[in-house]
């Protein structure tokens, strides 16, 4: 059985853990609200932006960008692997890293060639083991105060390079989109080629489409578009993961802070148990002493 010294140090210790992970709390509420107003000010423009390239797709016949029809094949998949820099967030990272690793060997077991992009430390050292060889480039984010366009951009730029280059037939992302504090949904997005959704019966019908006239053609446009369209996936991407990171960490500091406090009930039931227990001892050995005497 533990010294009443022992339990004194392991009470102290727990209620010096118990101040940090308070304290990381309140710091991952902090910036949870700034991150998930920018990931639902992103939302908007995001989706906008999508259904203006289908409706500007739908009304292409001919000529259209590569980035839109793809190259024919889809031999080799590019998987872009969106986590945090940081830990102490619960199953946050674990969570996308399995959903990697499903994709990855769901890709590979159908043939496909697989290459990696690592936006996020914990991603890529949880995927380097088994997957080290077709990691082809990573990104950390550490000390960024905030997420800015230019981050998702010098991503987007990377991946116009790799498909520009021949390197890939297409591109996907796995991050987490962000629903709640206690809540975020682990998602793959398609970036290229652009996935374009089923039109509107009245788009279909010829009706919607004919109100429209554009100047240039549809083509130069979505040329214009498509690569804009990239980054600001991206973009979003990255705000609905931050927003699920400081989610996950304020949820799993709390988490951490009411066990810190169970933990220090228990340890100081059971040293007022034993210090009562000693001086009961103390007692008997006293009044044992005396009526021997």
């Amino acid at each position: 059985m533990a010294s009443l010294k022992d339990l004194r140090l392991r009470i102290r210790s727990v209620k010096s853990t118990q101040k940090i992970t308070s304290a990381m709390k309140m710091v991952a509420a902090a910036k949870l609200r700034r991150a998930q107003e920018q990931a639902e000010a992103a939302r908007p423009y995001a989706e906008r932006m999508e259904r203006m390239i289908a409706t500007l797709g739908a009304g292409v016949s001919s000529d259209a960008p590569v980035l839109l029809t793809g190259t024919g094949s889809d031999k080799v998949q590019l998987v872009i692997v969106a986590t945090a820099d940081r830990g102490l967030c619960g199953a946050f990272n674990s969570s996308i890293i399995r959903d990697a690793r499903l994709m990855i060997r769901g890709l590979q077991a159908s043939g496909k060639t697989v290459k990696l992009y690592c936006v996020g430390r914990k991603g890529r050292d949880g995927l380097r083991k088994e997957f080290g060889d077709i990691i082809i480039d990573s990104m950390e984010l550490a000390g960024k105060k905030k997420l800015s366009f230019a981050d998702a951009n010098a991503v987007a730029l990377k991946v116009i390079s790799l498909f520009d280059a021949g390197q890939i037939d297409s591109a996907h992302i796995i991050y987490a989109r962000f629903r709640s504090a206690i809540a975020q949904i682990v998602t793959r997005q398609q970036l290229i080629p652009v996935p374009l959704p089923a039109v509107e019966a009245g788009a279909a019908s010829g009706g919607a489409s004919a109100l429209y006239e554009y100047e240039p053609d549809e083509e130069a446009i979505l040329a214009a578009l498509l690569p804009r369209n990239l980054s600001v996936q991206i973009y979003k991407a990255l705000l609905e993961n931050s927003a699920s990171e400081h989610g996950a960490r304020m949820t799993a500091m709390d988490n951490a802070t009411r066990n810190a406090g169970d933990m220090i009930n228990r340890l100081t039931l059971t040293y007022n148990r034993s210090r009562q227990a000693q001086i009961t001892k103390e007692l008997i050995e006293i009044i044992s002493g005396a009526e021997a005497v």
